[in-house]
């Protein structure tokens, strides 16, 4: 069983790239995003104030609405194909993920039960913030992930 609990999330500044995206390239996506963030980020003297992530706009199909990026103390300002953004504040239900990515629907399908079961509807968006630095950490039974759903 997945832990699972509801935070108040504070509204965070982020820097991202943002696109939409076949599902079979996500992986290739978040390189690219999370280096061309980076990139920025080092120009503008920004240092990321959290863990990767990824912010899914509405659910996925075919392809996805997601934004790849990293937590900021401010906001950046926007360059190269990177702007600045924000994850949401609010009450958010949280699940800690645990191994490898390809199951993490099986966290959303528990995240989403549970909220049936708490009464609670889910918002628009919803992200993963990405604990585990897969090239220090090459197991992926030991990833963590967290997956945040806000409510509506």
């Amino acid at each position: 069983m997945t832990d699972i609990q509801i935070i108040d999330a504070k509204l965070q500044h982020t820097a991202v790239v943002r696109e939409r995206v076949p599902m079979d390239e996500l992986k290739d996506f978040f390189a690219r995003a999370y280096g061309m963030t980076m990139g920025v980020m080092r120009a503008q003297r920004v240092a990321p104030v959290g863990p990767p992530f990824g912010l899914y706009h509405g659910m996925p199909g075919e392809t996805v609405d997601v934004e790849a990026g990293f937590p900021v103390s401010s906001p950046i300002t926007d360059a190269e194909g990177v702007t600045a953004g924000t994850l949401p504040g609010g009450t958010v239900v949280e699940a800690v993920h645990i191994g490898p990515y390809e199951k993490l629907a099986d966290t959303y399908a528990e995240v989403e039960q549970w909220m049936v079961e708490h009464e609670l509807t889910p918002g628009d968006e919803m992200w993963e913030c990405y604990l585990s630095d897969p090239q220090r950490e090459p197991d992926p039974a030991t990833w963590r992930t967290l997956v945040m759903v806000p409510t509506a």
